[in-house]
C-alpha cells in the first residue's frame, strides 16, 4: 500500500493528507474545491459524488481515505470495494459503518471505517484496558473537543462538522449495561467529572464506541461513551432539540448552532477512560487521561481536534501499511494494539 487518494481537503483532510505524504505514501488530494496552497503532492478538482469519476480515480490508487461528511461515505466505500483497494473513513455514523461491514464480507482489500478519534483512538485506549484485566467490569470512555476560552452560556465552538455534531446529539445510542446490550437516547446519563482541576460535564451521545459493543458483550458487565462539555451544555442542548423541535429539522439546526459558535483556534481535546476490573485476584482501576492543545505540524499550527483526528487515521494506515494490521475484510479499532498505534510515525505525536 503506497499510493493513497484522500478525499475532502477540509481541516482534518488536508492535514491527513500532508502526514500521509511525510510518511512517505504518494498522495492524490480529490476536492470539488481544491485547497488555493501550494502543495507537496498532487491534487484534483474532482466532484466525487460523481460515481463514474470517482471510480475512474480510485483505479490508480491502493487505498482510500475519505473525509468526506458522513452520508457520502458508502458510495465512496462501495466505490472502493469494487476497486479492490483498502478504505478508511473517519465517520461516527452507526448504519454507514453497518453497511461498510457488509462490504466487507466479499471485499479484496481492508474496510477500515472509525478511525478517528471517537469513534477511534479512545477505542484503542479503552481495549487496551481491557487486555490487562483478568475479568473487566466496566469501560467508561469520555472525549469531547472544547474551546480552552469558552464564552457564553453554551461554552462551545464548533470546531467539528455541524452535522456530525448533531447526528450524534439526536441518534440513539448503544451500551452495555450490567451484561446487557442496550439502546438509549443521546444526552442523557449526566455526570460531573474533572480533568486538571476543570470541572466539566459528560453525557451519552450516538456513534463514539463503534463496535465495542458487539465485541465485549459477554466479556465486559459495562460499556458506555460520553461526551464531553463545559457545564450546562447538555441543558441547553435538550431545549434547543426537544422543548424548540430543532430535532425535526436538523439541517437548519446546524445552520444556526455554527453560526452562534464558530470555529476557534485555542482548543483542547480531552479523553478521559477509565476502566475496572479484576488483575491477580484484585479489583483495580485503569485510567488515562489526557488533555491536547494544538501542536506545531505538518508546516503550520493545528487545532487540537484537526491533529487528534487525522493523526488517528494516519497512524492506522501506517499500521497496514507495514502489516502489522490485517489487509483485508473488517477493522475493528479493539483490534489495534495501543502500543503499536504509538510505535508508528504519526502514532507517536500523542505519547
Amino acid at each position: 500500500m503506497k499510493k493513497i487518494a484522500v478525499l475532502g481537503l477540509g481541516n482534518v483532510g488536508l492535514l491527513a493528507a500532508k502526514l500521509l505524504h511525510s510518511a512517505d505514501f504518494e498522495v492524490i488530494g480529490l476536492d470539488a474545491r481544491p485547497p488555493a496552497e501550494a502543495l507537496p503532492f498532487t491534487v484534483k478538482g474532482v466532484d466525487v459524488t460523481e460515481a463514474a469519476m470517482l471510480g475512474k480515480e480510485l483505479a490508480g490508487v491502493d487505498a482510500v481515505l475519505s473525509c468526506l461528511p458522513f452520508a457520502l461515505n458508502v458510495g465512496v466505500a462501495t466505490a472502493a470495494h469494487g476497486a479492490g483497494i483498502h478504505y478508511f473513513d473517519l465517520t461516527e455514523d452507526v448504519p454507514t459503518t453497518q453497511a461498510i461491514m457488509a462490504l466487507a464480507a466479499t471485499s479484496k482489500g481492508l474496510m477500515a471505517p472509525q478511525c478517528g478519534l471517537a469513534p477511534g483512538y479512545v477505542g484503542i485506549i479503552g481495549a487496551s484496558h481491557v487486555s490487562q484485566f483478568t475479568r473487566c467490569r466496566s469501560i467508561r470512555m469520555r472525549v469531547g473537543a472544547l474551546p480552552q476560552n469558552p464564552t457564553g452560556l453554551m461554552g462551545y465552538a464548533f470546531n467539528w462538522s455541524s452535522q456530525g455534531v448533531v447526528n450524534e446529539y439526536l441518534n440513539d445510542c448503544e451500551v452495555i449495561e450490567e451484561g446487557k446490550r442496550k439502546k438509549l437516547s443521546s444526552m442523557e446519563w449526566c455526570e460531573t467529572l474533572y480533568i486538571d482541576g476543570v470541572q466539566l460535564e459528560a453525557f451519552t451521545t450516538s456513534g463514539g464506541l463503534g463496535t465495542m459493543c458487539e465485541t465485549y458483550l459477554g466479556r465486559v458487565d459495562n460499556v458506555d461513551y460520553k461526551t464531553i462539555r463545559y457545564p450546562g451544555h447538555v441543558k441547553l442542548m435538550n431545549f434547543f432539540f426537544h422543548e424548540l423541535l430543532m430535532r425535526e429539522r436538523r439541517e437548519i439546526a446546524g445552520e444556526i448552532l455554527v453560526n452562534a459558535k464558530p470555529p476557534v483556534k485555542d482548543d483542547v481535546v480531552y479523553i478521559h477512560v477509565a476502566s475496572e476490573g479484576e488483575i491477580a485476584g484484585r479489583l483495580q482501576r485503569i485510567e488515562f487521561v489526557r488533555a491536547y492543545r494544538p501542536i506545531d505540524i505538518a508546516g503550520g499550527r493545528q487545532t487540537a481536534i484537526a491533529w487528534t483526528t487525522a493523526g488517528s487515521v494516519v497512524a492506522v494506515i501506517e499500521l497496514v501499511a507495514n502489516g502489522v494490521l490485517a489487509r483485508r475484510g473488517f477493522l475493528r479499532q479493539e483490534d489495534v494494539g495501543l502500543s503499536d498505534f504509538l510505535a508508528t510515525r504519526t502514532g507517536a505525536l500523542f505519547a
